[in-house]
């Protein structure tokens, strides 16, 4: 929005009185400005879901929503202070009631970004917010369609999710027993800057590190820290990056380290089968809500359920988007899938029931039984003839099962 247009949708009036939202001044985000009481009457309705997101991002309660600011204080140490202090629980652990049986330590400090790499408009927020997503959910009513020279320019929307699939190609490579997250940040980090983009989690709503690694009852979000990973560990790497032209790309998967129980790779499989099910009905005139029906009869036939709390999403120039892409059965999700519609489908997978939990990290989301969960997640196109993968592995059109690729 320029300087002095009214916020209101479709509204060409200049904002001559400078008429500010007084509940956004309150939250303490970017006023809103509006050319008259009455404009911002018509269109408060609208208008405040800006604060229904807001709320969710700056509370600091222990409750299921997530991207929130973390604690500051108790979390990190440095690399080289001894092993008995990195693994020191959390501040916010040390009374906490866990589900299951992962423990969290401590981590690394906030890695840095050179000042010649383009950085989203969250990356220097105090508190992480992105602006620009706040000003499109609070207006789009449509989902964008991206152009071939968005696309495929040398720096286009490809590019990122290219970059993506080589940043996480890397990292799982890095994956054994004894290798802590920490460094699967750090591998992440540095060849996330090495392409020139930025690493997108990192401080995204205040996420501490550039990469999320959630392990064995981990749902997602998990955070990168100082604990090994262990011989049987089920171990999720979700990359995304942020390239020159300003475009995102994401994806993640889930690895088998070490003698991993039958149990357990039967669950990863099954995350695999259900984001393939799913994309194989993405094409021109698919409703996004149908999705999900695919997903839920993959995920049933194999005696595990679909996590409802999170959702795949639009990408590309905003890290979060529309459309949402819910991965459940029934769901209301708005949308009809269009040539140059790009989105993530990223259904998470649990051994037991689909409830979600919170850690006090407030970025943390588990199983509330304590079992395990998987996922498997791509950025797609939609073509005139169904859909490509942007995030996926060179000479592989569509998902092919292959454990070995994901064994280490």
């Amino acid at each position: 929005m320029t300087e002095g247009a009214c916020a209101s949708p479709g509204c060409t009036n200049v904002t001559t009185q400078r008429l500010a939202c007084p509940k956004c001044i309150q939250l303490g985000i970017t006023p809103t400005y509006f050319c008259s009481q009455g404009c911002f009457k018509t269109n408060y309705s609208n208008h405040k879901q800006v604060h229904s997101l807001a709320k969710q991002i700056l509370a600091a309660s222990n409750s299921a929503s997530h991207r929130k600011t973390p604690p500051r204080d108790g979390v990190s140490c440095d690399p080289s202070a001894s092993a008995e202090q990195r693994l020191k629980l959390p501040i916010w652990a040390q009374n906490y009631d866990f589900t299951g049986t992962l423990r969290p330590a401590l981590y690394s400090p906030r890695r840095t970004v050179p000042s010649s790499i383009r950085k989203p408009d969250y990356a220097n927020h105090i508190s992480g917010v992105s602006d620009s997503e706040q000003r499109d959910r609070a207006s789009n009513t449509t989902i964008r369609v991206y152009t071939s020279e968005e696309l495929d320019g040398e720096t286009g929307l490809r590019h990122a999710c290219r970059m993506g699939r080589e940043v996480l190609d890397i990292a799982g490579k890095a994956l054994r027993p004894g290798v802590t997250t920490d460094e699967i940040d750090r591998i992440v980090h540095e060849a996330t800057v090495e392409r020139q983009c930025y690493p997108s989690p990192l401080n995204y709503y205040n996420f501490p590190k550039s990469v999320c690694t959630s392990i064995n009852e981990v749902i997602c979000h998990g955070i990168p820290d100082y604990r090994e990973i262990q011989d049987g560990d089920i171990v999720n790497i979700d990359v995304t990056t942020y390239n020159a032209g300003g475009y995102h790309g994401d994806l993640n998967e889930t690895f088998c380290v070490g003698k991993v129980d039958s149990e357990g790779k039967h669950l990863v499989q099954t995350a695999f089968q259900c984001l393939s099910a799913a994309l194989e009905r993405v094409k021109p005139g698919t409703l996004y809500r149908d999705l999900g029906t695919s997903i839920h009869k993959v995920a049933s036939a194999n005696k595990c359920s679909v996590v409802r709390t999170y959702c795949g999403h639009g990408i590309g120039s905003l890290f979060h988007t529309a459309p949402n892409v819910p991965h459940y059965h029934k769901n209301k999700a708005k949308g009809t899938m269009k040539v140059g519609h790009v989105f993530t489908v990223e259904p998470m997978i649990n051994l037991g029931v689909p409830g979600d939990s919170t850690w006090g990290d407030n970025w943390t989301a588990v199983t509330t039984d304590g079992k395990r969960s998987a996922q498997f997640e791509h950025t797609v196109l939609v073509t005139e003839n169904g859909y490509e993968i942007l995030t996926g592995r060179e000479g592989e059109p569509v998902m092919e099962w292959k454990p070995e690729l994901i064994t280490r």
